[in-house]
């Protein structure tokens, strides 16, 4: 073999590359608004006001609604995943190690994102719900809470609620009954029954549920926090899909395959994004 990779070879590792990304670049993607094609350095998203419904006289004037419209810009920066290759390992490579070799790139590119997402939820403003582990009892509570933090300021109870816990957080969320029995979530909501695009979510409370440890400080005695958000409150901006290249270098006698895409998130509504503190994501699952 040559020191140039087969124009066939790229082909495949590119649709590899993009079918990884697109079935797990990201787990939180299909839960924000996502703006793809994006053209320049960044990009705006709409935010519109609540309107209210007013009363009329026959034949008299209608009262416009008089919505607010808000752009809310999101920057859009260039991210990179790559690593080398040497030109002997890549000769033996089978279907099976070159896709091992696209996802990690694809993945890493998608934990890019989920990281930028929740840099965005970490500027909201409000009331932080506190997530205790002490038992059952007060992570029971601390769940209600969650979805009385989003009903009490207004949040579209529509399908679109979203959270997302610590690990750690959600091993305690699985001790109570409520949360993990079939009696009170049905095959529908469980995660085997989701399918894409929510193959890691639960629905319980008219939320969808699941977790993640690259929440801030996940993991940690202290600082660690979780979310909960509406879809149309956060955003993502991509200026076009992942892409793989293939750089020789020499005096490495290796390829350096390198996963790019560029993108960017913004909070657009602070109120549809809530802060869950968790007070020491390092304690013992509560028993009872």
């Amino acid at each position: 073999m040559s020191t140039s990779v087969s124009t066939s070879f790229v082909k495949q590792y590119e649709r590899d590359v993009h079918h990884e990304f697109q079935t797990m670049g990201g787990i939180l993607r299909p839960a924000v608004r996502m703006k793809t094609g994006v053209v320049g350095s960044s990009t705006t998203f709409q935010k519109i006001g609540a309107g209210i419904a007013t009363t009329k006289a026959r034949h008299g004037v209608i009262t416009p609604m008089n919505q607010d419209h808000t752009a809310i810009e999101c920057t859009i920066t260039d991210r990179y995943a790559g690593d080398y290759v040497d030109k002997k390992d890549l000769e033996k490579l089978s279907i099976d190690e070159r896709g091992a070799i696209a996802k990690a790139g694809a993945w890493a590119c998608g934990r890019a994102i989920d990281s930028d997402l929740f840099t965005a939820m970490d500027g909201t403003t409000q009331t932080a719900v506190s997530f205790t582990l002490t038992s059952a009892a007060t992570v029971r509570n601390s769940l209600l809470g969650i979805a009385k933090a989003l009903n009490a300021n207004k949040v579209p109870n529509d399908g679109q609620r979203y959270c997302c816990l610590t690990a750690n957080a959600w091993a305690a969320a699985e001790t109570v009954e409520q949360f993990s029995s079939a009696d009170y979530v049905d095959a529908n909501g469980m995660p085997f029954k989701n399918g894409a695009p929510f193959p890691m979510w639960r629905r319980w409370m008219g939320i969808l549920w699941t977790n993640h440890q690259e929440l801030p400080n996940a993991g940690e005695s202290s600082g660690a926090k979780g979310f909960a958000w509406h879809k149309n409150a956060v955003g993502y901006a991509m200026g076009g899909d992942i892409e793989a290249d293939f750089d020789w270098e020499g005096n490495r006698a290796a390829w350096f395959i390198d996963h790019m895409f560029s993108g960017g998130a913004c909070l657009i509504d602070d109120l549809g994004v809530i802060e869950i503190t968790i007070g020491d994501d390092t304690a013992a699952l509560p028993t009872t």
